[in-house]
């Protein structure tokens, strides 16, 4: 009997190790990817919306409620601290490379993308971004070159990749270079290549049976969620218009998505943006968690940073956050600075303090729903005074050169809410890691960023 027993447990384990070992291969492979995310950022936008609900803690995004969850160092060869494109190939390719390089090592030898690799096994592939579709990390999964502002070229590869999928902001340069005689108009190009190119979701869902689609919005990137408009295109709503889009090709798929506009606001240090663009990129996990939830034994999610920028803080001094202050901003730092010029140029000489405050409380609750004291008030009309008298120079940062009283005043909101920045650029910090689905387990614990694709592939080919 006992032997019999012992027999049983050993046929037991064996069937177990058995139905192991043929877990099938993921066939639905989805990468998100928060440009510019921190930690720090995860936990900001939970507690944001917690405060929000009038209570101290968090509301815990889709993202944090994945089982399997680590951390990325995002170092580059050439800099402790990565650029876009750096960190961008190094996530795509699994190789790291130098600040500026995209899609080739530090030999300028062209490097193979994991959506290269898979397309090349038939898989179809989709890239989608809220930031253009030829942007740096969007990029780094079909480009190859030593420049990543070199717009044109770039957009030669996206259309050479043959990819099936690409959403987001549209070309940057879609003109043929004055020095490239025999060019072509990148649009051209894209429908001479069998894309259809819808500019709105509407023709995006109305070409769901297209061989290959494009998805765009005229502009540097899609807008920020506190600025759209029903009009505009969506990174959740176009998330599953991809989702869509590739399922219907009736082979297994690779999606990238990128939450790009997170790292634009932190480079402005805009806090209520930065923090609504990250729960607005959740909004689009949590399309993709509705897709896994169908397709559970066959589909792998793993979502990441490329690097923190700003080196946002959830603290300015002292034992307190005020983060809902945030919730009567009304408009990006950009679009703040926007306005303040346009209404001085409408004004000009004419154009009064009292004018200009009244568009700073609209824009950011100060004043009207948050206390501005006499002080900080006088800073402020002094700035004014300053812009009055061309007197002050314009905050630059990567992506935008802004207003120095709408960057002031968007600070003096910051400090309201008692967020803090250690700089306009990226920082060294390290970067989550949260993954669901077949072989997910594999993406766990502290590493480096080139391990993903790796890790990526070793799960697809068992």
């Amino acid at each position: 009997m006992k032997r019999l027993c012992m027999l049983l447990v050993a046929v037991m384990c064996l069937g177990i190790a058995g139905v192991s070992s043929v877990v099938a291969a993921p066939k639905y492979v989805i990468y998100v990817i928060g440009d510019g995310m921190s930690p720090n950022h995860v936990m900001g936008a939970e507690m944001y919306l917690a405060e929000l609900e009038g209570r101290i803690g968090r509301v815990p995004l889709r993202m944090t409620q994945f089982p399997y969850t680590g951390f990325l160092t995002t170092y580059s060869v050439s800099n402790a601290i990565t650029c876009s494109s750096a960190a961008g190939t190094a996530l795509a390719t699994g190789v790291k490379t130098r600040n500026g390089y995209e899609g080739v090592d530090t030999l300028k030898q062209p490097l193979t993308s994991i959506a290269t690799l898979l397309h090349n096994q038939d898989w179809a592939v989709g890239i989608l971004t809220s930031a253009s579709i030829d942007h740096a990390t969007p990029a780094s999964f079909y480009t190859h070159t030593t420049d990543r502002n070199d717009y044109y070229h770039i957009g030669q590869d996206l259309v050479r990749s043959d990819f099936d999928f690409f959403g987001g902001a549209a070309f940057q340069h879609p003109g043929v270079p004055e020095n490239e005689p025999n060019g072509i108009d990148l649009y051209a190009m894209t429908e001479r290549a069998g894309y259809v190119v819808a500019r709105t979701y509407e023709e995006g869902e109305a070409a769901l049976e297209a061989d290959k689609l494009m998805v765009v919005q005229d502009g540097v990137s899609l807008p920020y969620e506190i600025n759209t408009s029903k009009e505009d295109l969506h990174l959740p709503e176009l998330t599953s218009l991809a989702l869509r889009f590739l399922e219907s090709k009736d082979r297994p798929f690779f999606l990238m998505v990128e939450g790009g506009l997170i790292d634009w606001a932190n480079h402005g240090n805009d806090g209520a943006t930065s923090l609504r663009e990250t729960v607005d990129m959740d909004r689009a996990v949590e399309v993709i968690y509705q897709f896994y939830l169908q397709h559970a034994d066959e589909t792998l999610v793993v979502i990441t940073a490329d690097h923190d920028c700003g080196g946002f803080a959830l603290a300015n001094g002292g034992y307190k956050l005020n983060l809902q202050a945030l919730q009567y901003q009304t408009m990006s730092s950009d679009y703040l600075t926007d306005s303040i010029r346009a209404l001085h140029t409408q004004r000009g000489e004419d154009l009064t303090w009292e004018e200009v405050r009244d568009l700073i409380a609209r824009a950011t609750g100060l004043y009207t729903h948050t206390n501005v004291s006499d002080d900080e008030d006088k800073d402020l009309h002094k700035s004014f005074d300053r812009m009055m008298r061309r007197e002050d120079s314009d905050v630059k940062t990567m992506y935008k050169s802004y207003n120095r009283l709408g960057s002031a005043a968007i600070a003096l909101l910051n400090a309201k809410a008692h967020l803090g920045w250690t700089s306009h650029s990226h920082s060294a910090a390290p970067v989550p890691v949260f993954a669901i689905g077949v072989g997910a387990e594999d993406f766990v614990g502290w590493y480096d960023n080139t391990e993903i694709v790796p890790r990526m592939m070793k799960i697809i080919n068992e």
